[in-house]
């Protein structure tokens, strides 16, 4: 063969490779590009949220006049700009019940009326967890210096003796978030070929059998004063929504819907559940995500099971059931599609 005809069947500077070379190429650099990108995100969320986290607008109410109430939130707006949004009540028990039920963050009592005590007082939850008590008794108590009197502090909803960190509520739900996560990849990995009422049977059977199990290891350990059944029924439907979600994102988009799973419920879900502090101390543009995702949402829903009769409880189950329905339903609308491309 002539040296033109070799020159003719080899490529042209230039042109694009095979398409065997381009699937190799494209085999390398996914994982690393959504692997980095993943990481990316992972470290971006965590810093913006974690990084120097400070209160913005947490709810605290005030027991006096509009004009007292003023300039408690002037004080404060001078030492913690935006860090603290008063309410004020000329009611101590409403203030104390505001705390019991969640509804508030602390109640402070300029003048302590009607308690016998003549110096400042602060009602707070020590069930929102150490963190938060310490940034209200740091604010109030330097007001309090400021006046020369010294604050006197109460805890109406302490955590329970055996949670000395705050911590069981973000474990007892994260624990079925993460299996959620592996349960919604490991179903298409493991029975790949089994019928979509099949796989959603085994999603329902995941969802009650790990609430009966995260219930039962709580309840061994004793750190949540809550109900049994309501624990094991909120972990369930956290591990339904998760688990449903997963499923769809893995069966329409396979490895990137799996990262787009990991990114939304591992990552941003878990940052900003609320686990180790309240929404209000994230930025802005992630306050939304703890009141949407299924982490943020289960972790207030037990946190009121357990210590703020029943806070966020409500809210907390339809938010869940359409997380599952919309999950059950796109994958019954992929499965279909996918059906008919078969038979075409």
């Amino acid at each position: 063969m002539t040296e033109t005809a070799h020159s003719a069947l080899r490529p042209a500077s230039g042109s694009p490779p095979p398409p065997r070379e381009r699937s190799a190429l494209a085999a390398l650099l996914l994982p690393v590009v959504m692997a980095v990108a993943i990481g990316s995100v992972f470290i971006g969320v965590y810093l913006s949220a974690f990084h120097a986290p400070v209160p913005r607008d947490l709810p605290v109410t005030v027991v006096g006049t509009a004009a007292t109430a003023q300039t408690v939130q002037d004080r404060l707006d001078a030492r913690s700009p935006g860090g603290f949004h008063i309410e004020r009540t000329a009611d101590t028990a409403a203030a104390r019940a505001a705390v019991e039920h969640g509804d508030t963050f602390a109640a402070y009592l300029p003048h302590a009326p009607g308690t016998g005590s003549s110096g400042p007082q602060l009602l707070h939850a020590g069930a929102h967890g150490p963190a938060v008590g310490s940034v209200l008794l740091d604010a109030f108590g330097q007001l309090a210096e400021d006046d020369g009197r010294e604050l006197e502090s109460t805890d109406l909803v302490p955590a329970s003796a055996d949670d000395t960190r705050g911590l069981s509520v973000f474990y007892t739900t994260f624990g079925l978030v993460l299996a959620g996560y592996l349960f919604g990849i490991m179903t298409f990995q493991l029975a790949p070929g089994i019928s979509p009422a099949r796989r959603l049977a085994g999603l329902a059977a995941f969802g009650g059998v790990g609430g009966v199990a995260v219930a039962s290891i709580v309840a061994a350990f004793g750190a949540l004063p809550a109900p049994f059944l309501g624990v094991a029924g909120l972990v369930a439907l956290v591990a339904l929504a998760v688990g449903a979600s997963t499923m769809l994102l893995v069966r329409g988009w396979g490895v990137v819907g799996s990262s787009l799973a990991a990114v939304i419920f591992m990552t941003i879900g878990n940052a900003t559940s609320g686990g180790s502090l309240p929404a209000q101390f994230l930025p802005d543009w992630l306050q939304p995500f703890s009141t949407a995702l299924p982490v943020g949402v289960g972790v207030r829903a037990v946190n009121g099971l357990a210590y703020f009769h029943g806070d966020g409880v409500a809210s907390g189950v339809v938010i869940l059931v359409l997380w599952t329905m919309a999950g059950v339903l796109g994958l019954l609308l992929v499965e279909r599609a996918r059906q008919r491309r078969r038979t075409n």
